[in-house]
């Protein structure tokens, strides 16, 4: 109960910072400018930090601590591959503008923006670890089999986007600096947890500016309520009744699910725009799974 608690008081801390995104934008304060400068703040230097940060002195590394970072790869990839496949029978009756906006979106998880925010909230720095080692499949299936819904994609361009993204730098210096007897100076680690502490408030400012264009009303077309359920109800819940005979870490098991239960990400409406799908439907999906998800992440807390 207590981390329902939690849940439910850091998403409605959550929500009040989306609204105020959304105002922002409806203002013109954030415009489409301003939306893509704060986004590649966020993915270039702030998450990054929150993970650099999250690997700093607050963790041994023992054998139990590489066995769970093992697992949470393992337990990620087979996820990524159930996704896959499974998006081949629930989709498959939808024209292809949309039945690749919704199978990219139940590969590719906002788990970023808001997944780190919620896991540090809720778990502290080895809710980071996990959740950062956890969201390496993901990484690698968004830029292949995700990128190949709308487009041919060469395996040399993935690996080469997955080697040099940010956040997966940031997981490889996190962990040498965790291993190696190597410190940095006072003023540096003081600076990277300053930027740490950017990630929620940034994060749910740009989330808040994305759903600014969107319309009430998209939330109720049957289509989008089918993947919201899918996404943030029928998916997690899965992966807890799998996991829940498994003898692994609760803390681990907290966090498959939770990641798993993260609405779209938002470069399913990206990607639809640049590749001549629906993104407007794909704009809906983002904005319902986001919004749905306030109520249903501190639901899946009841049971975890």
């Amino acid at each position: 109960m207590d981390v329902f608690v939690k849940m439910l008081t850091l998403q409605s801390q959550l929500f009040i910072l989306i609204l105020l995104g959304i105002l922002l934008a409806k203002l013109g304060v954030i415009n489409g400018a301003g939306r893509k400068c704060l986004s590649a703040l966020l993915i270039d230097l702030i998450l990054p930090c929150n993970i650099v940060n999250s690997f700093l002195g607050r963790a041994s590394v023992t054998a139990d601590f590489m066995r769970n970072c093992l697992y949470a790869f393992c337990i990620c990839t087979v996820i990524q591959i159930a996704a896959i496949l499974g998006n081949r029978v629930l989709f498959r009756r939808f024209e292809r503008a949309k039945s690749s906006v919704l199978s990219y979106g139940m590969i590719c998880s906002n788990s970023s923006f808001i997944g780190l925010p919620v896991a540090e909230a809720l778990y502290g720095s080895m809710g980071v670890m996990y959740t950062s080692i956890f969201q390496i499949p993901i990484r690698f299936t968004e830029w292949t089999a995700g990128l190949s819904l709308f487009t041919n994609v060469e395996r040399k361009d993935a690996l080469k986007k997955l080697a040099v993204h940010p956040c997966i730098i940031a997981i490889f210096v996190g962990l040498a600096l965790m291993v190696l007897p190597v410190e940095l100076p006072g003023f540096a680690l003081e600076t990277v947890a300053a930027l740490s502490r950017c990630c929620i408030p940034v994060s749910m400012l740009v989330i808040g500016s994305i759903l600014a264009g969107a319309s009430i009303g998209s939330l109720f077309d049957p289509k989008v309520l089918w993947f919201c359920f899918l996404r943030l109800v029928a998916f997690p819940l899965a992966v807890y009744g799998v996991l829940y005979f498994l003898p692994i870490d609760p803390l681990l098991k907290s966090i498959s699910v939770l990641m798993t239960g993260m609405p779209a990400g938002s470069t399913t409406s990206i990607l639809a725009e640049q590749y001549g799908c629906d993104s407007l439907f794909a704009s809906r999906l983002v904005f319902a799974s986001t919004l749905f998800s306030v109520a249903t992440l501190p639901l899946l807390c009841v049971i975890l």
